[in-house]
């Protein structure tokens, strides 16, 4: 599965992801991936998988969550676009050529 998301994010793929909330059990959604490291967000060390949730009933959002959490990841032949998708100024923990968005 590890593969899968750097192989998605290299290749700007959507994924479908499944995975296990915590909260609300197992879930699925159509996510882009984003990035793979610490969370800026949470003073935690631990690594993530970063995503941008596109179709949760809540509306387009980041979900960030630890490799434990993770049932699959299966890439999707739909594309996204970084231009559409990034909105801050990037400063990634992986390395990708997503050109400005890099």
């Amino acid at each position: 599965m590890h593969n899968e998301f750097f192989v998605a994010l290299n290749g700007t793929n959507l994924v479908e992801l499944t995975f296990d909330s915590k909260e609300k059990g197992e879930i699925t959604r159509t996510c882009a991936p984003m990035d793979f490291g610490p969370s800026r967000r949470y003073s935690s060390p631990e690594v993530r998988y970063h995503f941008m949730d596109l179709d949760s009933s809540s509306g387009e959002h980041p979900l960030s969550i630890t490799p434990e959490q993770v049932i699959s990841i299966r890439t999707l032949e739909d594309k996204f676009s970084p231009a559409e998708l990034v909105k801050w100024e990037p400063n990634w923990h992986y390395a990708r050529d997503w050109g400005d968005y890099s």
